[in-house]
C-alpha cells in the first residue's frame, strides 16, 4: 500500500523572495543505493572516501555493499569509520589527516557519508578540508572561496534531513559550544534516499530522528517570511525565509509524519511507515534547508548545552509549547495542521488551535520522549539563562515568526517547564 496521496495545493504567493538551493542530483527509493556506483562512474568520479562509524562498518553490511559494488563500477572507495555523534573540530582534523594518508598523493576526487546526521556533518567538512589538509576550525563562517569535493550523502535515519541543508554544525571543544560550517556549496552533489537503511534503527533512534524531521517540517512551515527575511546583504544565502515551494514541502512532511512516525516507532519492520517517515525527512530538508528555523531549535540548543540531552529529545520538549504561542500569528497554517491531526476545524477554530500544540505533545509521549522541562531535572532557576542562551542564536531569533521575542522565548520555556498547554483547561485535543 502506497503511503502517499497528493497534498493540498499552496497558492503562489505575490511576495515571496525566492532562493532555493536543493541537491543536485536525488535518488530515492527502496534500494535505490545500489545504483549510486554507476552514477559515480557516469559523473567521473573515481576516488573517493566513505565516511560512516563502527557500528555501520561492523554490525551491518551496508559498508562493505557500497565499497563491493564501487569496485565493480572502476570506483576505489577508502573508509574512515571513526564517525562520532556531534562531531568535534578535534574529529574533523584528525579524520582529514588520517584520510590524507590513505589515499597518498593522488587524494580524493569525492567524499560519500553513510550514516546519520554527524556523519554527514563530518563528511561535509572533509568535502572542505582533504583537498588541502585545512583545518575544521578554519572554515567556521566565511569559505574564502574553498570549493568542497563532491560530496554523496546516504542518510540512514529518517530524521535529520542533512542531504538537503547547506551547513555542517560541529563541537568546539576549547568552549564546549556548536559551531556551524555554513555554505551552499556543502550542499549534496548528490542525495540517495534508501528507506532500507533505516531498518536497523533501534526505536529510541526512531523516535528521536522522527521528531526531528516532524520539527524541521512544521516549525519551516511556520517560520518567517522570505519577504522578510533578514539576508545581511548575502548575495547566497543558506536560508531566506518561507515560500510557497518550502511550504509545500513542509506541509507534505508534517501529514507523513502524522500518518507514519508512531508506526516506525512501534515496528520497525513496517516497510510502508519506513518509506513514509524517509520520504517525510527529506521533504522536511527541501523545506527547512531553503526556509530555515526558529525558536524550537533555538532554545532546544540552550536546553542541550545544560542537559547535553539528544537533539531529538530537547526538540520534542520545547515544539509543543512554540506552537502555542505561535496561535495568535500562525493561525491558518495551524488551523490547516488541526487538519492534519483529524480534528474538527469548522465547528470551534479556537479550539482546533489550542487543540494542536496538545496533540503533538501526545505524540512526543507516545515516542517515549520527555514533555515538560521539569521531567527532563531542569528547575525553574535555569529558566532565566536559558532564555539568554537560547536568545544569543541569533540566526534563529531573527527568524522567529512573532514580536517580542525575548518576552515570548521567556513565557515559553516557562510553560515548558510547567508542562502546560492552553489546550489543557477545556479539553482540547482529547
Amino acid at each position: 500500500m502506497s503511503p502517499f496521496i497528493a497534498a493540498a495545493p499552496i497558492d503562489p504567493r505575490p511576495d515571496d523572495h525566492l532562493h532555493l538551493c536543493w541537491p543536485a542530483r536525488l535518488i530515492a527509493g527502496p534500494g535505490c543505493r545500489r545504483s549510486l556506483p554507476a552514477l559515480l562512474h557516469r559523473l567521473g568520479l573515481r576516488r573517493g572516501l566513505l565516511v560512516t562509524d563502527r557500528f555501520f562498518a561492523t554490525q551491518t553490511g551496508h559498508v562493505r555493499e557500497q565499497v563491493a559494488l564501487a569496485a565493480q563500477a572502476g570506483i576505489t572507495l577508502w573508509v574512515y569509520d571513526g564517525g562520532l555523534p556531534d562531531p568535534s573540530v578535534t574529529l574533523c582534523d584528525e579524520a582529514c589527516d588520517a584520510a590524507r594518508a590513505m589515499a597518498g598523493a593522488a587524494g580524493f576526487d569525492h567524499v560519500v557519508a553513510l550514516g546519520g546526521g554527524s556523519n554527514i556533518d563530518l563528511a561535509k567538512v572533509l568535502a572542505l578540508t582533504l583537498p588541502t589538509g585545512r583545518r575544521a576550525r578554519d572554515c567556521v563562517g566565511d569559505l574564502a572561496g574553498c570549493r568542497p569535493l563532491p560530496l554523496v550523502a546516504i542518510p540512514t535515519t529518517a530524521g535529520t534531513g542533512s542531504e538537503a541543508t547547506p551547513g555542517a554544525i560541529l563541537v568546539d571543544p576549547d568552549n564546549a559550544t556548536k559551531v556551524a560550517v555554513m555554505d551552499n556549496a556543502l550542499r549534496p552533489a548528490i542525495a540517495v534516499i534508501d528507506p532500507e537503511l533505516s531498518h536497523s534503527c533501534p526505536p529510541r533512534v526512531t523516535a528521536d530522528a522522527g521528531i526531528d524531521a516532524f520539527t524541521h517540517a512544521i516549525e519551516s512551515y511556520l517560520t518567517i517570511d522570505s519577504a522578510a527575511y533578514d539576508r545581511a546583504g548575502h548575495a547566497d544565502p543558506g536560508y531566506s525565509g518561507r515560500s510557497a515551494p518550502t511550504m509545500l514541502f513542509a506541509r507534505e512532511s508534517i501529514r507523513l509524519c502524522i500518518r507514519w512516525l508512531e508506526a516506525a516507532y512501534r515496528d520497525g519492520t513496517d516497510t510502508d511507515a519506513r518509506l513514509g517517515m524517509a520520504y517525510a525527512s527529506l521533504y522536511a530538508g527541501l523545506s527547512y534547508g531553503s526556509a530555515g528555523l526558529h525558536a524550537v531549535h533555538g532554545i532546544a540548543y540552550a536546553v542541550a548545552g545544560l542537559t547535553h540531552a539528544s537533539h531529538g529529545t530537547t526538540n520534542a520538549v520545547v515544539l509543543p509549547y512554540v506552537l502555542d504561542a505561535l496561535r495568535d500569528v500562525r493561525r491558518a497554517e495551524l488551523l490547516d495542521v488541526a487538519a492534519l491531526f483529524g480534528l474538527e476545524v469548522s465547528r470551534d477554530p479556537e479550539r482546533a488551535l489550542r487543540a494542536v500544540p496538545v496533540r503533538v505533545r501526545s505524540m512526543v509521549a507516545a515516542l517515549g520522549l520527555p514533555t515538560s522541562l521539569a521531567a527532563m531535572g531542569i528547575g525553574a532557576e535555569r529558566l532565566e539563562a536559558l532564555t539568554r542562551d537560547a536568545l544569543a542564536v541569533t540566526r534563529l531569533t531573527k527568524a522567529f515568526p512573532a514580536a517580542d521575542a525575548p518576552r515570548r522565548y521567556a513565557a515559553i520555556l516557562a510553560q515548558a517547564h510547567a508542562g502546560r498547554l492552553a489546550g489543557d483547561a477545556d479539553g482540547a485535543g482529547d
